[in-house]
């Protein structure tokens, strides 16, 4: 199958797709904020796989996959990629196995969620994550926001 799209034009829709900070992974850190779970580091770089979310103390790493780019079986149907697509989605999920082997090799829990699960159901994400938290010893517990003050009644 040919690409409706010229060299430059494929290359400008590629390069327009984040890696990093994407709304789900932004979501999911608000929500997670809002459930008192802090302390977190993005992205680190020091760890396989480099983790969207890593609680270092409490050695929980959090990714939010793309259903698309790690072959989500609702979303990707490798019968109908070309060839190229099923062997780049396969090299992507051969390396999630091989971060999550090393994660756990060095002591992490790994929670793996879809970015689509993360914008269907945030609260089912957020429990998965404080599950896991609250396993590796984290005290915390889930609390409520706190009420928005505005400068017009604050200086009531």
């Amino acid at each position: 199958m040919t690409d409706h799209l010229s060299p430059a034009g494929r290359s400008r829709v590629m390069a327009s797709i984040r890696a990093v900070n994407t709304r789900p992974e932004l979501a999911l850190r608000a929500a997670l904020r809002q459930a008192g779970a802090t302390g977190y580091r993005i992205h680190l770089r020091s760890l396989p796989g480099r983790p969207d979310i890593a609680f270092t103390r409490w050695r929980v790493a959090v990714f939010v996959d793309g259903v698309f780019w790690h072959g989500h079986p609702d979303h990707f149907r490798p019968e109908t990629a070309s060839e190229y697509w099923r062997q780049k989605i396969a090299r992507n999920q051969e390396r999630d196995r091989m971060a999550d082997e090393a994660l756990a090799a060095q002591g992490w829990r790994v929670v793996r969620v879809w970015d689509i699960d993360v914008k269907q159901s945030l609260t089912t994400v957020v429990d998965r994550v404080l599950v896991e938290l609250r396993t590796a010893g984290w005290p915390g517990e889930r609390r409520t926001a706190s009420p928005v003050v505005s400068a017009a009644t604050a200086t009531r």
